[in-house]
């Protein structure tokens, strides 16, 4: 019996699509078209760069925004200087979670990112005492939670209030 040939389906005309892409720094372009098309292009990229980087010139920020956050020096900073520190009064609570969150609202903690050795001691102010490992396993589930926000410095990590209230697991926004 005779194989049967499968023929090539007929070309439409239309060359296979060819792409060729550019990072220049921050920003990236993509030249796509026929082989021919692309190639020829290519060539002529050391007179196109400059308009592409007017181009993208066009859409880079115009500003920066850079901010120092500021914190208390630390006891080892002072070398036995005491730093007299006033910290807010606040209500008995009922958790670390609590207390934290309190402290956390006052203009004390609003205004400034507080590190965990100024929330232990403001707590310690307010009789409220909780070993080392209960702040720092309340603070991670603070902000596993999106209620609180951290971030590393020279003084260690910093908390402050998240700025928007997260949404109950499984919540909608109103």
């Amino acid at each position: 019996m005779p194989k049967k040939v499968q023929k090539k389906p007929k070309s439409t005309g239309n060359p296979e699509p060819f792409a060729f892409r550019v990072k220049l720094g921050n920003y990236e372009i993509e030249i796509t078209g026929t082989h021919e098309n692309v190639t020829n292009t290519i060539e002529k990229l050391p007179k196109l760069i400059p308009n592409i980087h007017k181009a993208f010139d066009s859409v880079k920020p115009k500003t920066v925004t850079t901010f120092t956050v500021k914190t208390d020096p630390t006891p080892s900073q002072t070398k036995n200087k005491k730093v007299p520190q006033k910290y807010p009064t606040i209500k008995k609570a009922k958790s670390s979670e609590d207390a934290i969150l309190s402290f956390l609202e006052t203009n004390w903690g609003k205004w400034r990112p507080r590190t965990m050795e100024e929330l232990k001691d403001a707590l310690t102010s307010n009789d409220l005492k909780y070993p080392k490992t209960t702040l720092t396993r309340t603070m991670t589930k603070l902000v596993n939670k999106g209620m609180v926000r951290r971030w590393s410095t020279n003084a260690g990590f910093v908390y402050i209030l998240a700025e928007e209230k997260p949404l109950p697991r499984g919540g909608k926004k109103k």
